[in-house]
């Protein structure tokens, strides 16, 4: 069998690191957390909300570090999301973690109840494509892809006119890399509400498990956490989401614990490439490959919507509507 240097450990500090969706949410409370911890970041997103704005200002000086920056990113654009590394290169000399972050959950303009062609529905009927899968699929399949490209042959960077850098070298075992997707309890428990989002993130549970041995070999880990209800915009700006909730029963996960959990998958040295780690309401486990006994459902473990039933009679009431399904 050959033989496999050990992956050296692994800190964020003085590392650079690029998040999409970092405009607000789980992803800006991970881009804060790894300029705390000395780590520059590349911000990507369609726009930024006004607290990664002071962030970034607050870390754009290129005097200091950790340093900020920002992108404007259509993650559902390949152009863009090579435009997104070019600018890391070019910005920081390179970089060393990813986190493809940006995500949507199931809304009305690309929901499975409302099919293409219905009012609500942003997929065209001759579209081709789910813009949901595209955000939440494609993009960190794109994005992962890209990255590995970098790092192992990194001759664009060093078509960049700056000075070379540990970033910009090829990955090795000695020279470790990080990739962290966002998966979710919805990869783990089937949510007839959100069948989209839950093939999404059952999707990148398994993407990641796949991507387990590229640790060992090249020193590229890639691991994911599956957070459960987060106190993000996505669930408190969406009352057609927000109706599943009994928010004094269910628990929120705070973005805080997720962006926590995040740098444990790529710091901790037992977190192996192709670990998924599940968050709940104040715990965090390891999700076992096989035979796991699932996800903490009792009231208040903030991993699932005790309302969900609300959210399933919306359904029903598509299923009958023909000005919804008469034009699938």
């Amino acid at each position: 069998m050959e033989s496999q240097t050990p992956t050296v450990p692994f800190s964020v500090s003085g590392k650079t690191a690029i998040v999409t969706g970092a405009g607000s949410g789980i992803n800006l409370a991970f881009t804060a957390l790894l300029l705390s911890r000395g780590c520059n970041v590349l911000l990507a997103d369609i726009s930024l909300r006004p607290q990664a704005e002071v962030l970034i200002s607050n870390h754009q000086d290129h005097a200091s570090t950790p340093r900020a920056a920002f992108v404007k990113t259509d993650v559902t654009s390949w152009p863009d999301l090579r435009r997104m590394f070019d600018t890391a290169v070019a910005e920081f000399g390179g970089f060393d973690i990813v986190c493809p972050g940006a995500g949507v959950y199931e809304p009305h303009w690309c929901n499975f109840w409302h099919p293409p062609g219905s009012e609500e529905s942003g997929d065209g009927v001759e579209g081709g494509r789910y813009k949901l899968l595209d955000v939440n699929v494609t993009h960190p399949i794109r994005t992962t892809q890209l990255a590995l490209s970098y790092w192992l042959h990194p001759r664009r960077q060093q078509q960049q006119e700056v000075s070379p850098t540990p970033s910009a070298t090829k990955a090795s075992p000695a020279n470790p890399k990080r990739v962290i997707h966002i998966s979710s309890i919805a990869g783990q428990l089937p949510a007839f509400r959100a069948p989209l989002y839950g093939a999404s993130k059952f999707a990148i549970t398994g993407f990641v498990r796949c991507l387990g041995p590229l640790e060992p070999k090249l020193g590229v880990r890639v691991n994911a956490v599956a957070p459960g209800l987060v106190r993000t915009p996505m669930w408190t700006e969406h009352p057609e989401t927000l109706v599943n909730l009994n928010q004094e029963q269910d628990g929120w996960v705070t973005p805080q614990e997720v962006a926590d959990a995040m740098l444990a998958c790529v710091e901790k040295a037992s977190l192996v490439g192709g670990t998924v780690l599940e968050v709940g309401k104040g715990r965090t486990r390891e999700v076992g490959v096989l035979n796991d006994p699932g996800p903490d459902t009792s009231p208040g473990a903030g991993t699932v919507a005790s309302r969900a039933e609300e959210g399933e009679r919306m359904v029903w009431e598509w299923l009958e509507d023909g000005n919804i399904w008469g034009v699938a």
